[in-house]
């Protein structure tokens, strides 16, 4: 065939062929994919710096409160210790942070077993996505 008005022949029309199209899809879908992994790679370093900063903060703030309760502890042995002799003293408020800590023992015990180790509704979810992709049809 020949144009109208000039009489020279089209050019032919360059058409990729459909394997080709795929293939630019699978090429462009896995360079989306490295980019979105390299994102999420540097997001998590960043929350994972800021978590670091304040698990530091939270460990120091644990250290003054033992402190704080070792010199409160103190301080009730020597004011006990004005009516009674230090050593029953002392026992006296060993024995009230025994009581303390046994009944957070128990406590974090029952709650620990409450626990599932298992993330079920994810586990679920991932099943159903299992089944879809043998199944997209349905």
């Amino acid at each position: 065939m020949s144009t109208p008005d000039t009489g020279i022949p089209p050019a032919p029309v360059e058409r990729e062929s459909l394997g080709e199209l795929v293939g630019e899809l699978a090429q462009d879908l896995s360079r989306l994919m490295r980019q979105e992994l390299e994102l999420a790679k540097a997001e998590i370093r960043e929350e994972a710096k800021k978590a670091g900063k304040a698990t530091g903060m939270l460990a120091g703030a644990g250290f003054a409160g033992y402190m704080t309760a070792v010199l409160l502890s103190l301080a009730a042995v020597f004011a006990l210790g004005a009516v009674l002799p230090l050593g029953w003293a002392a026992l006296i408020v060993a024995a009230v942070w025994g009581i303390a800590g046994f009944a957070l023992y128990s406590n974090g015990r029952t709650r620990l077993r409450q626990v599932a180790p298992k993330p079920e509704r994810t586990v679920d979810s991932l099943k159903e996505d299992a089944e879809w992709a043998r199944h997209p049809t349905k």
